[in-house]
C-alpha cells in the first residue's frame, strides 16, 4: 500500500472517528513520503497529525510534529504551499491567547498562500479563521460576511471531507459564542444536511446533534431538542470530537430538565457533563436556585463570572447572575451586571445579547419599583425574542410587561399578559414557569404586593411572626446578612423604616397571607 492510499484510509478512519487509526495511518505515509523524497507531502502529514494530537490535548506531541515539519521544509528549501499549512498552529495559538489581531494577519498570509497554490482547503480554512478575527476586534458585519462567503464554498462541496467538518464545527460554535442564533440556525442546517448525506461518518455526527439540540430548544421544540443531546451522548462516545459533544450534550439535557421542573435529572445531567469537562453553568448555578439554595446560587454564578474575563464568555453568564443577585436582594449588582451586559450586546451588535440584556433591565427595574422603566424594557425583550423565534425567553418577557402592568394599575392587560405566556409555558412543557404564572394569576388586582419578590414575602412574613435575623436564615437557608438586605429592601418599598412598622403595614395589607406570589 502507498502513502497515497494510506492517507486515503487515515481520512476514512478519521470520518469514522477512529481518532488512533487516523493517526496510524498518517504517521507511516509520512514515513513513506521522506522515503520517497517528497518532503512537502510528507509535511502536510505532520500537520495533520500535530492538528490532532492539539485537539485530542497532546499538546507536547502537537508541537513536536509542527516543530518537525517546519524543520524538514526549512531544510528541503521548496516553496510550496504547506508553507501555509504551517501557519495553522501559528493563528490558532494567536487567536487562542486573545490576539486578534496577529491571528488575522496570519490567517490571511495562508489565504493567499492557498490561493497562489490553488488549493482550496487552505483558502477557505484561513479565511473562516479571518471573519472570526475580524467580528473580534469590532468589525462584526464585515467578519460575518467572511464566515457567509464561506458557508456557500463549504456548501458547494469544494472542500476535502475533513476540511469541510471542520469548518462547519468550527463556524457554528463561533456563531454560538458570539450569540448569533440566525447564523447559528443556518450552519447547523447545513452540517445536518450534510452529516445525512454521509450516514456512515461519525467523526460530527455527535456535535451536528448537539447544535441542533441548543437550536431545538431555543426554537421551543423541546422534546425533540432532549432526543438530540440524547443520541448525542449514547451513541457518538468514539472521536476526540464526539468527546467534547458527549459534555454538551449533557449539559443540554440538563437545561431542559431544570426548565421543565426535573431537578433530580438536571442534576445527574450536569454532573456527567462536569465529569467530561463541560462546565455546567450558568445552568447547575439556576438549578440551585430553584432549589431554593440562594446561598450557594450566588456563590456559585459570582465565582463563574469572576473567573472568565472576555466579554462574550461573561455575557453567557450576566444573565443568570441578574436573576441570582435580584433573588438575594442585591439590586445593585444585578443592576451593574445588566449595564455590562447591555454595553457587551451593543459592542457585538448582537440581537440575542440585545433581548437578553432589555430583559435584566426590566428585571431590575421591577425590583426597583420603576414599572413605567419596566415595562419599556419588558416589551422591547418581547419583541426581540419574538422575532429570534424564541417562545420561551418571549413568554417570560410576557411576564414581566405583565407585572409591570399590574404595579401601574393596568390589571387587565397584566391578566392577557399572564394567560399568553402561560399557554406557551404549558405548551413547551416548562411545569414551574407555569406553576409562577398561576400564583401571580391568583395574587389578582385586589392583592397587591406593594412591589415585593416572593422571598421579600417569606422574610417579611417571618418578621410578622417575631423571628431575628438568625432565625429567619435559618428558616430559609440564607445567610443574615442576605436577610439584612432583603430588610432594607422591604423597608424601602414600603415608607417604612422599623421592623415594627412592617409588620403593620403587612398586616394592615394582608401582605401575609401571600405565599409565594411577587
Amino acid at each position: 500500500m502507498g502513502p497515497d492510499d494510506l492517507e486515503l484510509l487515515a481520512r476514512s478512519a478519521y470520518m469514522l472517528g477512529r481518532d488512533d487509526a487516523y493517526v496510524a495511518g498518517l504517521e507511516r505515509a509520512h514515513a513513506m513520503w521522506l522515503d520517497a523524497d517528497d518532503v512537502p507531502r510528507a509535511v502536510r502529514c505532520a500537520v495533520w497529525i500535530g492538528h490532532s494530537m492539539l485537539f485530542r490535548g497532546h499538546g507536547a506531541r502537537a508541537s513536536g510534529w509542527f516543530s518537525l515539519g517546519e524543520r524538514l521544509l526549512k531544510a528541503d528549501g521548496r516553496d510550496c504551499v504547506e508553507r501555509g499549512y504551517l501557519l495553522i498552529p501559528v493563528w490558532l495559538s494567536q487567536m487562542g491567547g486573545g490576539d486578534w489581531q496577529s491571528g488575522h494577519a496570519t490567517a490571511t498570509e495562508a489565504a493567499e498562500i492557498g490561493e497562489r497554490f490553488g488549493d482550496a482547503d487552505l483558502v477557505w480554512l484561513a479565511r473562516d479563521e479571518q471573519g472570526r478575527a475580524l467580528v473580534n476586534l469590532g468589525r462584526v458585519h464585515e467578519g460575518l460576511r467572511l464566515v457567509d462567503e464561506t458557508l456557500v464554498v463549504v456548501d458547494s462541496g469544494a472542500l476535502s471531507p475533513i476540511v469541510s467538518g471542520i469548518v462547519y464545527c468550527n463556524t457554528i460554535v463561533f456563531c454560538r459564542d458570539l450569540f448569533d442564533l440566525s447564523h447559528e440556525r443556518e450552519w447547523t442546517d447545513a452540517l445536518t444536511r450534510w452529516c445525512e448525506r454521509q450516514p456512515q461518518m461519525v467523526a460530527h455526527n455527535g456535535l451536528c446533534l448537539v447544535h441542533r439540540a441548543e437550536v431545538l430548544q431555543y426554537g421551543g421544540a423541546w422534546a425533540a431538542a432532549l432526543d438530540e443531546a440524547r443520541r448525542a451522548s449514547e451513541h457518538f462516545a468514539r472521536g476526540v470530537l464526539n468527546q467534547i459533544a458527549c459534555g454538551q450534550a449533557f449539559y443540554r439535557q440538563g437545561e431542559i430538565h431544570r426548565l421543565r421542573g426535573r431537578p433530580a435529572e438536571a442534576e445527574d445531567a450536569f454532573r456527567e457533563a462536569n465529569r467530561r469537562g463541560f462546565e455546567p453553568q450558568p445552568g447547575f448555578a439556576l438549578l440551585r436556585l430553584a432549589q431554593g439554595n440562594d446561598e450557594a446560587a450566588a456563590a456559585t454564578i459570582r465565582r463563574a463570572v469572576s473567573e472568565h474575563t472576555r466579554e462574550l464568555e461573561r455575557a453567557a453568564l450576566l444573565p443568570a447572575y441578574v436573576e441570582i443577585m435580584l433573588a438575594g436582594a442585591d439590586v445593585d449588582a444585578a443592576a451593574e451586571a445588566a449595564h455590562q451586559l447591555g454595553a457587551i450586546a451593543e459592542h457585538q451588535d448582537s440581537a440575542v445579547l440585545r433581548a437578553t440584556a432589555a430583559y435584566g433591565v426590566a428585571s431590575v427595574a421591577l425590583a426597583k419599583g420603576d414599572a413605567t422603566a419596566a415595562l419599556t424594557a419588558g416589551r422591547r425583550a418581547w419583541h426581540a425574542w419574538q422575532e429570534l423565534g424564541a417562545p420561551y425567553e418571549a413568554a417570560r418577557a410576557r411576564v414581566l410587561v405583565a407585572l409591570a402592568c399590574r404595579s401601574l394599575g393596568d390589571d387587565d392587560t397584566s391578566a392577557l399578559e399572564l394567560q399568553a405566556a402561560r399557554a406557551v409555558f404549558a405548551e413547551l412543557g416548562a411545569g414551574p414557569d407555569v406553576a409562577h404564572v398561576d400564583s401571580l394569576a391568583r395574587g389578582g388586582p385586589d392583592r397587591d404586593t406593594h412591589g415585593l419578590s416572593a422571598r421579600e414575602l417569606e422574610v417579611l412574613r417571618q418578621v410578622v411572626g417575631g423571628a431575628s435575623n438568625r432565625q429567619i436564615a435559618t428558616a430559609l437557608a440564607i445567610s443574615e446578612h442576605t436577610v439584612a438586605r432583603h430588610l432594607q429592601n422591604i423597608f424601602g418599598k414600603l415608607g417604612v423604616s422599623s421592623r415594627t412598622a412592617a409588620s403593620t403595614f403587612a398586616l394592615e395589607h394582608g401582605l401575609v397571607e401571600l405565599r409565594g406570589q411577587e
